[in-house]
């Protein structure tokens, strides 16, 4: 009896097609960036709204922002150093997942004790994702095209800037400060289903590359860089 039998190799989704860029999985991790930094900057131009709604001094309401920093100092080195040998996706799902989480809490919080740990933590997720975006832009690109990939990864800094934090200001002004944070985490939401449905998974690091947090905190110039900032 005759059989066809069919030797050719299982395609493998998430080998980086090598002429051209996979731009749904890109725009997903820039659009992870432009929410990083809308979350981080858009208490800056509500201070008013917020001191007011939370009963502090404008001064304390701008400590949020410092809040979101501390957390993101704090915890980029040390995290994305335990993170290393995570899948990249389950790992940007639940950064996606935390600014959800905190910026819901600080559009529903009256408090201001918890509005500020949300926005520590909120930190402490941006920090993880900044330590990882370029890494999974590039394992999605073909050789040739790995810095093309990163450029358009990492395109969602400039466009919050640029005019992310004057509409969410905008918008603030209109339907208040809480309602910005409302908007983010709705954008948090449908990045989440974006990512899962378009982005392709790959493993972390190996045990014998990892680099150990030791040897982060020894390398030579290290301790003067943070210093500078």
């Amino acid at each position: 009896m005759n059989q066809n039998v069919n030797l050719t190799t299982p395609k493998d989704n998430s080998t980086p097609n090598s002429d051209r860029l996979p731009w749904a999985g890109l725009i997903a991790l820039a659009m992870s960036g432009f929410i990083c930094i809308l979350t981080e900057t858009i208490p800056a131009g509500l201070l008013i709204q917020i001191s007011s709604s939370l009963g502090v001094s404008e001064s304390l309401a701008g400590q949020l922002v410092t809040a979101y920093a501390l957390g993101s100092l704090i915890a980029a080195i040390p995290l994305t150093t335990a993170t290393q040998g995570w899948h990249r996706k389950p790992l940007l799902l639940l950064c996606i997942s935390g600014f959800l989480v905190f910026n819901t809490i600080t559009a529903f919080s009256s408090y201001y004790t918890l509005t500020l740990i949300a926005r520590f933590f909120a930190g402490v997720t941006a920090g993880v994702l900044w330590g990882m975006t370029a890494g999974y832009a590039r394992l999605m690109a073909p050789d040739s095209l790995k810095g093309k990939a990163m450029a358009v990864a990492m395109v969602g800094t400039p466009l919050a800037l640029a005019f992310g934090v004057p509409v969410g200001t905008f918008l603030g002004s209109l339907v208040g400060w809480r309602s910005v944070f409302g908007i983010m985490s709705l954008l948090a939401l449908v990045l989440i289903i974006w990512v899962l449905w378009k982005l392709p998974d790959f493993p972390g690091q190996t045990a014998e590359k990892r680099i150990t947090l030791l040897k982060v905190f020894v390398t030579p110039g290290y301790a003067r860089y943070c210093l500078l900032f």
